[in-house]
């Protein structure tokens, strides 16, 4: 079976490219191939798909792998996207099967298409967990569940935060740890860790604006139990020592000043310069409370 350059082509526009100047340079291609699409321009869809069913017959497995080639290195993802679903349903089994569920992951990707990018994704590596490029399977549908949130991500500060979904982006941070822990040496690793470090603090801060919101509205106990999720869940993040502070005017607000006291001093050693800190002293921002020493 022919390896494909696609997992290696995309690993070096990754590497080219900065990851934080900007999550739309990792959107679709051009997909613009006017020799493949004029001649199908005045076609409806139901006519198009039946042409394509009649040329797609009369082609072999090799044949209907190359035309998909061809549409991928002329950036016509959509007709590659269409070849390669009859290349794998034609021949599930065939010589370029494998490749084949490959080249859909990055098609897909390409098109915008990111649920079915995952969905391809984790066909794959059900169905072949050993392949030499689970890992590029594994990277793709990251990166897909990454593309599927980043808008909620940009827009974190315009937006009430205590409503969003970051479904999507809590699959992503799941996937890009699960890339290092199975695979720590796969070329994709380097890019995956940077993006763990942006989601991990992105998600703990939007734990903290639950928080925060749950304060506001005297659910201090509830308060208290995100400040520790961000503390045992995002145990690296810049989020930290926020949470802490979380936890402190929390248990002041339930009245449990030994637990606010024991918190107190982790966000004394770990954060002397917090912004509710004189000194040793605590002084809270939303509970009506008195401050408390150390």
């Amino acid at each position: 079976m022919r390896v494909s350059n696609t997992p290696a082509r995309f690993a070096a526009l990754l590497l080219a490219t900065s990851l934080l100047t900007g999550c739309s340079l990792f959107g679709g291609g051009s997909d613009a191939s006017p020799d493949e699409s004029d001649s199908s321009a005045q076609a409806s869809p139901s006519q198009r798909v039946a042409e394509e069913e009649v040329e797609y017959a009369n082609l072999g497995e090799r044949e209907l792998y190359e035309e998909a080639r061809d549409s991928l290195d002329r950036g016509n993802f959509t007709a590659a996207i269409s070849r390669l679903e009859a290349l794998d349903t034609r021949f599930p089994f065939g010589a370029h099967a494998e490749q084949a569920q490959l080249e859909l992951i990055y098609a897909y990707y390409e098109t915008d298409n990111w649920e079915a990018t995952r969905a391809a994704a984790n066909r794959f590596i059900r169905l072949h967990p050993s392949h030499p490029q689970a890992d590029y399977a594994l990277y793709m549908r990251g990166l897909a569940a990454w593309q599927a949130g980043r808008f909620s991500l940009e827009r974190l500060k315009l937006i009430d935060i205590s409503k969003r979904d970051l479904g999507a982006s809590r699959d992503a941070y799941s996937d890009f740890r699960e890339l290092g822990r199975l695979y720590p040496n796969s070329q994709y690793v380097p890019d995956a860790r940077q993006r763990i470090i942006y989601l991990r603090n992105l998600l703990s801060r939007h734990e903290l604006h639950v928080a925060d919101y749950y304060m506001r509205r005297g659910a201090y106990l509830a308060a208290v139990e995100r400040g520790r999720w961000v503390i045992e869940n995002y145990p690296q993040s810049e989020a930290t020592r926020d949470a802490l502070a979380v936890m402190v005017e929390g248990y002041l607000g339930l009245e449990m000043r030994d637990r606010a006291r024991e918190t107190l001093r982790v966000l004394i050693d770990n954060a002397p310069d917090h912004e509710q800190l004189r000194g040793r002293t605590f002084t809270p921002r939303h509970v009506d409370a008195d401050s408390i020493s150390a």
